[in-house]
C-alpha cells in the first residue's frame, strides 16, 4: 500500500531535496511525494488533486501568501484529522507554540533530518511500513 505525502515549500530546490532523499521509497511504492509551492496550491490540491487521501502533510512556515501557519489552521478546519508536520529553518519558539495549538502533529527545523523525519512517518495513524 502507498501513502500519499503533500510538501508544501515555496523553494524550489526543496521538492528536488525530498524526491531524492525518498528515492528507494517511492520506487518500492512505500511513499507517493506530492509537492505544491504555495499555501494556495496545497488548499487546492487537498480539495481536488491527490487521490488516493492524503496520510500527512508537510508544509514550511515562512512562505509568501498564505503561510504555514493560516495554512495548518484551514487544513485542521477542512479535515481535522489529517496529520500536519510544521518545517521550518528558524528556531522561533512562539511559532512553535502557534503551529502547536493550532493542531501541528510534528515540528520539524531545518535542514530536515530524514531518519527522524521516516520515524515520525512511521508514527502516522495507518502508515504501518
Amino acid at each position: 500500500m502507498s501513502f500519499r505525502i503533500l510538501v508544501v515549500d515555496d523553494e524550489p530546490d526543496v521538492a528536488d531535496m525530498f524526491r531524492q532523499r525518498f528515492r528507494r521509497e517511492a520506487r518500492q511504492g512505500t511513499y507517493v511525494l506530492h509537492f505544491a509551492a504555495s499555501g494556495e496550491e496545497a488548499l487546492d490540491k487537498l480539495e481536488n488533486g491527490v487521490r488516493p487521501e492524503l496520510i500527512v502533510i508537510l508544509s514550511d512556515i515562512n512562505m509568501p501568501g498564505l503561510d504555514g501557519l493560516n495554512l495548518l489552521r484551514e487544513i485542521k478546519r477542512r479535515r481535522p484529522d489529517l496529520p500536519v508536520m510544521m518545517v521550518t529553518a528558524y528556531g522561533d519558539e512562539e511559532r512553535r507554540r502557534q503551529a502547536t495549538e493550532a493542531g501541528a502533529f510534528q515540528f520539524l527545523s531545518k535542514p530536515v533530518d530524514f531518519d527522524l523525519l521516516r520515524q515520525e512517518l512511521r508514527r502516522l495513524p495507518g502508515a504501518s511500513v
